[in-house]
């Protein structure tokens, strides 16, 4: 046997092993000889990044509610430590908008323990990095650091859960901040603006319809005792997880964690959100009117989320229809028809409402919206009447399961993970993904465009360009 068909002969066995669909291929008539070497580097990458088998993760919850998920990873004598709040921009309230985002600022300014600042200086000086986000549905703080430094970190964080200063100055102070990256970030960039309001007109009744920054308004309204409200309500033990991945001994990390953040009382259960999104009937559009360079086209359409089945062909299609440039909307549109400068699309399964299959496409120069428009649906209907490409559903495929997989190759993209799967329903949700992918068919794919991708259900926002202004 010659080196390059021993070559071919193990990279089959080594796909066959670890990703099944990739081997698909060669029964759906793909050139093997075209394929293999991108297939065996694809795969002996996998191969060395470590899968989470479910008895790998320990799991444990402190008699206060803490969730604690541990996982060991010893290849480098680093750890990332990671402290999830159940509470995001759903969990606000009309009038009090972007109390969440404006928490996570405040969160650095300082404990009755730590002045302003010196939260971000210890985690440096002992050459660490430290970060936070906010989302729809929870908020994320995490550190990076030595394994021989997390009880700095543990000390840190159990500090700032409970004893946070909220001083009147800073938090003036902070929010300008929050104004001035809401004014960079939406008012002043055009496609932010459009998604703005494209979530606005989607919901009516749910909280994913407004932004996550806060409408400027009510940002400026906000006060230092509305944010000490919103902190008393939701930064509880009870409404958070700990996760940590690396260079450390499970049991005795999770006694000091016990030691640390045990102490912490319980506090009384956040309120449920209960709001509901109504069935939308008939389709939604508008005209956004701003100062930009080219037009842009973004439409959405009310879909489930991860506690449907369908939401896994959802995914498929979304990675289908808008990852990369093979991807079919950049390829029609950019490549072929060269009516767009970009074309794609999202969708976000581990939501914890049902939220929107977006599908986005900028107008290429001296080209027509209404001409971009109707590629779109062209490209919607398409999905709805013909069944996609065996090929094309396995690259799809493939890509799904090289994208998981490489997400364990990183202590923080791990701990990421686990955290996003408990935030949504438990993080042995992530068990069931990767079989359930593999399981889609072309047929599934067909069905659930023709279930939720129609005409009534669409909301649609165009952005119309404006002339810049002349200066004085």
């Amino acid at each position: 046997m010659s080196l390059d068909n021993l070559v071919r002969a193990l990279s089959l066995r080594v796909v066959a092993r670890r990703c099944p669909s990739l081997a698909s291929q060669k029964a759906s008539g793909v050139p093997l000889a075209r394929t293999v070497t991108g297939i065996l580097l694809l795969c002996l990458l996998l191969l060395a990044a470590p899968a989470t088998p479910a008895e790998d993760v320990r799991e444990a919850t402190l008699p206060n509610g803490l969730k604690i998920l541990l996982l060991e990873d010893h290849r480098s004598p680093v750890v990332t430590i990671q402290v999830w709040y159940r509470v995001g921009s759903r969990n606000e309230q009309l009038g009090k908008t972007g109390l969440s985002h404006l928490l996570e600022h405040m969160m650095f300014k300082g404990t009755t323990t730590h002045g302003p600042k010196v939260y971000a200086t210890l985690i440096e000086r002992n050459g660490g990095n430290d970060n936070a986000f906010t989302a729809q549905d929870y908020t994320g703080y995490y550190v990076n650091i030595s394994s021989d430094k997390l009880d700095i970190v543990l000390s840190l964080e159990a500090d700032r859960m409970q004893n946070l200063t909220l001083d009147p100055k800073e938090f003036d102070a902070e929010r300008q901040v929050v104004i001035e990256e809401r004014r960079t970030r939406t008012d002043d960039n055009p496609v932010g603006a459009l998604v703005e309001e494209l979530n606005a007109l989607a919901f009516k009744a749910h909280p994913y319809g407004w932004p996550i920054i806060g409408w400027m308004e009510e940002i400026k309204r906000l006060t230092v005792e509305d944010l000490r409200q919103y902190y008393r309500t939701y930064y509880v033990p009870n409404n958070a997880v700990l996760v940590a991945v690396g260079d450390f001994a499970a049991p005795d990390l999770l006694r000091k964690i016990e030691a640390t953040f045990g102490k912490i009382p319980r506090g009384p259960d956040p309120p449920l959100v209960r709001s509901v999104e109504p069935e939308q009937r008939g389709e939604r559009r508008l005209i956004l009117k701003k100062e930009a360079e080219l037009p842009f086209v973004f439409f959405g359409y009310p879909v489930p989320n991860y506690r449907s089945s369908d939401s896994y062909a959802l995914d498929l299609l979304s990675t289908l229809l808008s990852e990369g440039r093979v991807s079919r909307l950049y390829r029609r549109l950019v490549y072929e028809q060269q009516i767009a400068l970009d074309a794609g699309g999202d969708y976000t399964r581990l939501a914890l409402d049902p939220d929107l299959f977006t599908f986005y496409a900028q107008v290429m120069p001296e080209k027509s919206v209404e001409e971009v428009e109707r590629a779109l649906l062209s490209e919607v209907e398409r999905l709805k009447m013909e069944l996609v490409d065996e090929r094309e559903l396995a690259r799809a495929k493939n890509q799904l399961e090289a994208a998981f997989l490489f997400g364990q190759d990183s202590i923080f993209r791990r701990a990421r993970i686990l955290a996003v799967n408990e935030m949504a329903g438990g993080w042995r949700l992530m068990d069931a993904y990767l079989p359930a992918i593999r399981a889609v068919t072309r047929e599934d794919l067909r069905r659930v465009a023709q279930t939720y991708f129609a005409a009534d259900r669409r909301n649609l926002a165009i952005l119309v360009p404006l002339k810049p202004e002349p200066k004085p």
